[in-house]
């Protein structure tokens, strides 16, 4: 019996999807949820859970030390192009919930057999005469339940438009926002993450779900609020420090934030940020402190130079979006985002300059 399927085995899965559920199944008189969860490219790590019986250790790592739990909310690991299992899974009745974390390039079909894959899926299920399903997007992409659900099926209008009508009936799309920082560990038996997390969902579960909200999970009728304050507060400030930070030679988060003159510059971001948030003074102040703990961990290596790709792009969506809804609402730019997008401009400039 498979109640939840996950596509996108790694880290973050683990620390955060898979870890909720662990933590909703040890409720008292809880009915458990086990997860078949299915790699996106390489077969290795599914055949290190398998050996070892579908158990992982989480470490989570704060400033004063670590704390540690064994994970046994999946059942069965697979690769991903292993086509029979995942229509299997599919297939199953008890199936209830798909979640997803194949990071933001995958929900381009013409880069990624992802949509592809859950589209197959969903053709099993059809097949077997299975019932509604949520599919749960769980990557950094904004509206990405919406995203998802439009990616699908377009291609099943494309290939089998009776799919594409299945699908809008019996398949829903809730879109979520998630955050905590997992970084790589070599050990696929061990997932390394900070003490912090967060889930923010919005949309319907046809056929149920794990506890979620009962363990920190925050269901809501609109999601897109918090993505926001993700992005302007935590995202926004991660660029801060990348850009002023690698000018200074600084390597990591918790180095950039330990500088005065950059710390001073990402609370002043904060500052312009506040008046076009959208959240109440308290709930901004509780997103504020959280952050500034995050931040100050030495023990999780959140490198800099991992922030600054794809900077340009990621800026537009940050530092750009802050200063168009400060100039929507009759206020000045922001002096701190015009030093981050300042910051980003000479490295680009230095870089061009040691190439040429």
């Amino acid at each position: 019996m498979t109640r939840l399927a996950h596509l996108g085995l790694g880290g973050f899965f683990r620390a955060h999807q898979a870890w909720y559920t662990e933590r909703a199944n040890a409720l008292p008189g809880a009915d458990p949820w086990r997860y078949t969860a299915f790699t996106g490219r390489s077969p290795a790590l599914a055949a290190a859970m398998t050996a070892a019986g579908n158990r992982y250790m989480l470490i989570e790592r704060g400033a004063e030390g670590d704390a540690a739990t064994e994970i046994g909310a999946v059942s069965a690991s697979f690769a991903g192009d292993n086509a029979d299992a995942w229509a299997g899974v599919f297939a199953d009745p008890e199936l209830a919930v798909v979640t997803v974390t194949v990071t933001e390039t995958g929900y381009d079909s013409t880069r990624s057999p992802a949509p592809a894959r859950l589209l197959a899926g969903l053709a099993a299920r059809r097949a077997a005469g299975g019932g509604p399903l949520a599919v749960v997007s769980c990557d950094n992409l904004a509206g990405n339940g919406e995203v998802l659900h439009s990616t699908v099926v377009r291609l099943a209008e494309a290939s089998d438009p009776d799919l594409a009508r299945w699908v809008e009936r019996n398949a829903t799309f809730p879109s979520t926002m998630v955050d905590r920082i997992t970084p790589h560990s070599s050990d696929p038996l061990t997932v390394i993450t900070e003490p912090f997390s967060e889930w923010v969902l919005a949309g319907s579960f046809p056929a149920g779900r794990p506890a979620w909200d009962r363990v920190g999970a925050r269901f809501v009728d609109d999601v897109a609020p918090f993505e926001r304050r993700k992005l302007w507060l935590l995202n926004a400030a991660h660029s801060t420090m990348t850009y002023l930070g690698l000018l200074r030679g600084f390597e990591t988060v918790d180095e950039a934030w330990a500088d005065d003159e950059i710390r001073a510059t990402v609370e002043q971001l904060w500052a312009e940020v506040r008046p076009v948030l959208g959240f109440e003074g308290a709930e901004t102040d509780a997103a504020l402190a959280a952050l500034r703990t995050r931040f100050a961990n030495p023990r999780i290596a959140h490198r800099l130079d991992q922030i600054a790709r794809q900077g340009r792009e990621k800026l537009e969506q940050r530092q750009r979006a802050i200063m168009a809804a400060r100039a929507a609402a009759g206020l000045d730019p922001g002096e701190a985002s015009r030093a981050t997008i300042a910051a980003f401009d000479e490295i680009v400039r230095t870089r061009r300059a040691r190439v040429d």
